[in-house]
């Protein structure tokens, strides 16, 4: 099976000023791809030409490269120029260029509070912007992760005994502003509780947004920049609070780390590391989850 799909999103070349933040990273999306079954993944590069393609001659180039006896989408595919081509359209170009046009039904799961939502990468954004990282999860199958690398902070975390990781995130989304309990893999695959805080430090009077990693009852080091961190979201924990000095914030931090360290107990109890909670069923569905459209062609 292969899946094809379009990096960065289209709209990155249509409409950069309305491009969300990613919710995965390249690399990301082809690991977990091939971990839901992917023999191959294609990735499309969202030129100005091939966007500008009509359904029929976008189709007509995927045929001529691929060869495909189906092609398996979810009910609200949209392709060629001006997203004129629907799952209707495909059906019946699939009857000319001889491949069988599958839709699979939209999933749907059901968040912490027995709300009913369906599993879109609209409403895992939604979520996750509101810090709601646990009913994230439960959309993903996975919980919420940002894979990137240490870059330089403020370096104050050192100076209170607690070092922090400063991850440069980039275009990928953030959670809103706040403290998470969460999971840290090292490089040398290692996983450790972790205290992961979003925001911009009010204690300190700072106004940049950065996502600081302490990773928890570790003593490595952290100073060493360059490498790359990956940061699982289990939970939100508290708000960002203006402490009026240094000890009742070193308090509050205190009890972060114990929560921290009952929420990674209970997420490895829970779901051991390495699996994933969604069916192998939905993985097409849930597609848009991992970032943008795709396709899968059967050949």
């Amino acid at each position: 099976m292969i899946v094809a799909s379009f990096d960065p999103s289209p709209m990155a070349v249509l409409r950069p000023e309305s491009t969300p933040p990613r919710l995965s990273t390249t690399a990301q999306r082809v690991r977990w791809l091939r971990e839901a079954g992917a023999d191959e993944v294609e990735l499309l590069t969202p030129e100005p030409s091939l966007l500008a393609l009509p359904p029929e001659a976008f189709i007509e180039r995927i045929t001529a490269r691929w060869q495909p006896s189906a092609v398996i989408e979810g009910p609200d595919f949209r392709f060629g120029h001006r997203r004129a081509g629907s799952v209707e359209t495909l059906a019946a170009l699939g009857e000319r260029f001889g491949f069988r046009s599958i839709v699979v039904p939209s999933v749907e799961a059901e968040l912490a509070d027995q709300t009913i939502v369906p599993v879109r990468s609209t409403m895992i954004r939604w979520l996750i912007e509101r810090g709601r990282v646990a009913d994230a999860a439960r959309l993903l199958g996975r919980p919420f992760e940002l894979e990137c690398p240490v870059v330089r902070g403020a370096q104050r975390g050192r100076e209170l005994g607690i070092p922090t990781a400063n991850l440069d995130h980039g275009r990928m989304l953030l959670p809103a502003d706040g403290v998470y309990a969460g999971l840290a893999t090292l490089p040398d695959g290692s996983t450790r509780p972790a205290a992961i805080s979003v925001g911009t430090n009010p204690t300190f009077g700072e106004a940049v947004r950065r996502c600081e990693v302490h990773v928890v009852d570790w003593r490595g080091d952290l100073d060493d920049y360059g490498w790359t961190l990956r940061v699982r979201f289990l939970g939100w924990l508290r708000d960002q609070i203006n402490y009026p000095g240094i000890d009742p914030l070193l308090t509050q931090i205190a009890r972060d780390l114990d929560e921290t360290r009952a929420a990674a107990r209970m997420a490895e109890s829970v779901v051991p590391s390495g699996t994933s909670s969604v069916p192998a069923r939905a993985a097409t569905s849930a597609g848009a989850s991992l970032g943008e459209p795709m396709s899968e062609c059967s050949r």
